[in-house]
């Protein structure tokens, strides 16, 4: 695999909204697929190659139009919305307020597109009188993870990041399997941002991964940075042809933190030529579909721009959904300066 072209590096700008950008694209591309096996996306789609409408037996979007973003876009911007209104810190207590708010919204629309089973559990504690530094010891699944991407745009590398990671998630995903899959995704994010090509930004997200296990509740589960390292080699070797059923197989796509998170930073690895064909394969490989992508596109998102993604479908999300992410994209910027 070639290097990373160094004149082709998008500003700090350009790499702020290809965060964003890749973020919702990526959700966007998994949107019809989510919650499906393999092989039922092959048996329906053959294989993702763009954006298309969620089917009507889909189980979480069905009917859902082509370029519907999903809870793992919607939530990361009502994260980004908090980090500005804390100038760059995340209040637990509003956090919770807002992630409750957000799911009676989505029920009185009518959505099956809800809170995760950790973030749902965790809430449900709140609720109860669990103090919010108690919430989320228990909480393992990628729902932290799949909304950080803001927090590294907003933060530099290093102890801030981690610092602001862990505020972002423990209301839910207090763990070290929880905020480990987190911290990965966001410093990955945050050294595109100030220029890291993608082996640099992988080599950051490893390091942040590997400081997250040590900062939340121990809880039974193979190490993320661990098993990236593992897989890394294997994968770049696998054929083409043999990428999907490596990733789904052997890696793994379920919502638990340490198969989509590393499958994740491998799709990261194999997409520095192809951003968006690598997010339609993140989008044909069954199980967390929207999330794996989702995270993967705004890695990418931030190492390429929002340049390296097709201007019509790109253009296609923003408008299904409304989107206007370039002033948010700023707006997290300042707070980084």
């Amino acid at each position: 695999m070639a290097p990373q072209n160094q004149s082709t590096r998008p500003t700090r700008e350009e790499s702020a909204l290809g965060a964003l950008t890749g973020l919702a694209l990526g959700d966007a591309l998994g949107m019809p697929t989510q919650s499906l096996s393999r092989t039922q996306i092959q048996q329906l789609y053959g294989r993702i190659e763009g954006l298309v409408d969620g089917g009507p037996d889909q189980p979480i979007a069905p009917g859902m139009p082509a370029g519907s973003i999903t809870d793992d876009t919607e939530q990361a911007l009502l994260l980004a919305e908090l980090l500005l209104e804390g100038s760059g810190a995340v209040d637990p207590h509003r956090f919770a307020s807002a992630l409750i708010a957000w799911e009676e919204d989505m029920i009185r629309r009518g959505s099956l597109d809800l809170l995760g089973p950790s973030t749902k559990a965790a809430l449900e504690k709140l609720q109860s009188g669990v103090p919010v530094e108690e919430t989320g010891r228990f909480g393992t699944t990628n729902g932290a993870a799949m909304r950080i991407a803001p927090v590294g745009i907003a933060h530099a590398p290093g102890q801030g990041l981690l610092d602001a990671v862990v505020t972002a998630s423990q209301v839910t995903h207090r763990t070290g399997l929880g905020i480990s899959g987190a911290a990965a995704i966001a410093a990955a994010v945050s050294a595109a941002v100030d220029g890291a090509d993608t082996d640099s930004a992988l080599e950051a997200a490893v390091a942040a991964a590997t400081a997250g296990e040590r900062l939340g509740n121990w809880v039974a589960g193979a190490s993320i940075p661990a098993r990236y390292q593992s897989f890394r080699t294997p994968m770049r070797s696998v054929a083409p042809a043999d990428r999907d059923a490596f990733l789904y197989d052997v890696v793994g796509t379920s919502v638990q933190s340490q198969e989509s998170v590393v499958a994740a930073l491998l799709l990261v690895d194999l997409g520095r030529d192809e951003p968006f064909e690598t997010l339609c394969l993140a989008a044909s490989l069954g199980g967390d579909t929207d999330t794996v992508a989702a995270m993967a596109g705004a890695v990418l998102g931030a190492l390429h721009g929002p340049r390296a993604f097709p201007l019509a479908a790109v253009e296609q999300v923003r408008d299904v959904n409304r989107l206007d992410l370039a002033p948010l994209a700023r707006r997290l910027l300042a707070l980084r300066d």
